[in-house]
């Protein structure tokens, strides 16, 4: 079951990559493609770290 990512994350994520400027100011719509899927990439890292975590996994990339 796929989950929508939350606004607090896509901010978070935002920030992280150096684009929450361009958010705030021209929305998501301003934010390059690159940047985009930049944003994908680090959220789906992210739920795989979170995912190791609950399962008991935790190898390392």
């Amino acid at each position: 079951m796929a989950k929508i990512m939350s606004e607090e994350l896509k901010h978070k994520l935002a920030e992280r990559l150096g684009v929450i400027d361009i958010v705030r100011s021209e929305g998501w719509g301003g934010v390059p493609s690159r940047h985009c899927g930049n944003l994908v990439r680090l959220a789906i890292e992210e739920a795989e770290r979170n995912l190791a975590l609950r399962t008991g996994g935790g190898g390392a990339r």
